[in-house]
């Protein structure tokens, strides 16, 4: 980080003109601190421009700043601060320092007379001990500034105001109609269960001077909780953490575009980001060692998510082995020996899922692309799959779902004959009694990392994000823990399943899926193979 940005991110108190520097040794500048012994954390620093962050009272003069009260470490919390896109989720593990770097943030614009923010805790209680750490922060920050109880605000001498309040209810957003914010944060974000205030507060976020203060949200959070799911779908599953994404919606994962007939049709929202971080990023808290201890005597599934920020792990999941960095791999031209193959779970009314398969020779199965759509029709899919398929060299096989071949009698042939008909060839999925656990087994075994070639038997490419997303997530069934959950989210895994239960192999010589028993005939021999 360079000096000059180094300079614009840390709060300084200033002294009046021509006064002198408290000493060190009086007993008030001791206290000041010890106040702050600790202090926070952060990652490499954004590709934008940073954002201007030097805050000091109006009547006093900038060039005779004397003292520092917050700078924030080098790494995530320099990018924090000077995040320019308009959501910013800022977390992972515990220990990282987001409260002051949350804290921190509105002090870019309380000095600006038209700045309105609002800080959000889940309950009353959470709330009390931030506000505590911001009457320990801004008043060193901002001399003059002022806390209204009644109102639970921060007034600055020139006018700039932030509330601190709570959101324990949806029905809590209510009391926030007809209001306007500039900034909006929230604090531990995976506490709220649904994205139903997030989406709401969204609303609030627009002022007459919005130009010049800009329009931000802002949360941090760590892995867990009842919020999980939602959040990481909001902002870890679109894109690679640190990396800016214009914002998508958490059901279709589609990006979010002005609608038909507005001046901007088409056009993306607006960008949202998110910045990791941990204990280790944190000097304060890491070189004691006494944190880090806490967080290891921790459960697994616990001390994953809190020690290593690790949003793949949830209390439950069907596939706690999943790892990001073990099963997550960059996207690279496959060579056209190397056996390809697809598998299929269709749904025109939920969901579809479409996953490609291809196997190293060390015969490692590797998923390179997916689609996953909705309301599309068999034979639109089949079109759909031809056309991703154009460049591919040959697919050696593909497996449905096998309940697409039952017989319509007179209406026709069915899903999967119309499929082949359009030159989209299947054949149907094993579903013998059995096949369901046996498939989660097979999964389970490819995930876990092999003694032999030292990595896993099963891994992904970056660009298959849904599939990424879902299989980590995935829940069990409370009722028979020895499957999944089949109400949850479930198609791009049942693809998988289906694919890896046709027991794939490196060479096209040794192995020949269409004269695999099956147990099954088509309706019509004309169709499949």
């Amino acid at each position: 980080m360079s000096k000059n940005v180094e300079k614009h991110l840390q709060l300084n108190v200033s002294l009046p003109s021509g006064s002198k520097k408290p000493s060190r040794k009086s007993r008030s500048s001791k206290h000041k601190e010890s106040e702050h012994t600790q202090k926070p954390a952060e990652i490499d620093a954004p590709q934008t421009e940073p954002i201007p962050a030097q805050v000091v009272a109006p009547e006093y003069d900038v060039d005779e700043a004397q003292e520092v009260v917050f700078k924030p470490n080098e790494g995530p919390q320099t990018s924090f601060l000077s995040s320019s896109e308009r959501e910013v989720l800022y977390g992972g593990a515990a220990g990282g320092g987001k409260s002051y770097a949350m804290l921190a943030d509105p002090l870019h614009g309380l000095n600006d007379p038209h700045f309105s923010g609002l800080l959000v805790r889940h309950t009353t209680e959470e709330l009390r001990e931030l506000i505590q750490k911001s009457q320990e922060l801004y008043p060193r920050a901002i001399p003059g500034i002022k806390w209204s109880e009644r109102k639970s605000q921060w007034i600055s001498p020139r006018g700039g105001r932030l509330w601190m309040s709570y959101l324990d209810k949806d029905t809590d957003v209510t009391r926030y109609q007809g209001q306007a914010f500039n900034w909006i944060g929230f604090d531990e974000l995976t506490q709220w269960p649904t994205p139903y205030a997030w989406d709401y507060m969204r609303s609030r976020l627009r002022s007459a001077f919005g130009k010049d203060l800009g329009l931000y949200m802002r949360a941090t959070t760590n892995p867990g909780g009842a919020g999980h799911a939602w959040v990481k779908k909001m902002f870890i599953d679109p894109a690679p953490a640190g990396k800016d994404f214009w914002a998508t919606d958490i059901e279709t994962s589609k990006t979010i575009t002005f609608p038909k007939g507005h001046s901007k049709e088409g056009q993306p929202l607006f960008k949202r980001r998110f910045i990791p971080a941990s204990l280790f990023d944190n000097p304060y808290l890491a070189e004691e060692g006494d944190y880090e201890a806490m967080l290891l005597s921790l459960p697994e599934h616990q001390r994953k998510q809190l020690l290593e920020g690790n949003w793949d792990v949830n209390e439950g999941a069907a596939f706690p082995e999943f790892d990001r960095t073990s099963h997550v791999i960059e996207h690279f031209e496959i060579p056209n020996s190397w056996v390809r193959f697809r598998a299929c779970d269709y749904g025109y009314g939920s969901h579809t899922g479409v996953l490609w398969f291809t196997v190293a020779p060390d015969e490692q199965l590797i998923v390179y692309r997916e689609m996953y759509v909705s309301k599309v029709t068999a034979t639109d899919l089949a079109d759909m799959i031809l056309e991703a398929e154009a460049k591919d060299g040959g697919m050696r096989y593909g497996v449905l779902d096998s309940s697409l071949w039952h017989n319509r009698g007179d209406t026709g042939p069915s899903l999967a004959e119309q499929m082949n008909m359009k030159g989209c060839r299947w054949r149907p999925s094993d579903r013998s009694r059995g096949s369901r656990i046996a498939g989660k087994n097979e999964i389970h075994r490819r995930l876990k990392v092999d003694d032999f070639i030292e990595k896993p038997m099963l891994v992904f490419m970056n660009n298959c994000v849904n599939t990424i997303a879902q299989i980590p997530s995935i829940p069990l069934d409370k009722k028979n823990p020895e499957d999944v959950d089949t109400k949850s989210e479930d198609h791009l895994y049942d693809a998988l399943r289906y694919g890896i239960m046709t027991r794939p192999r490196s060479s096209i010589w040794d192995y020949n899926p269409a004269k695999q028993r099956s147990g099954f005939q088509a309706s019509d021999s004309t169709f499949g193979y």
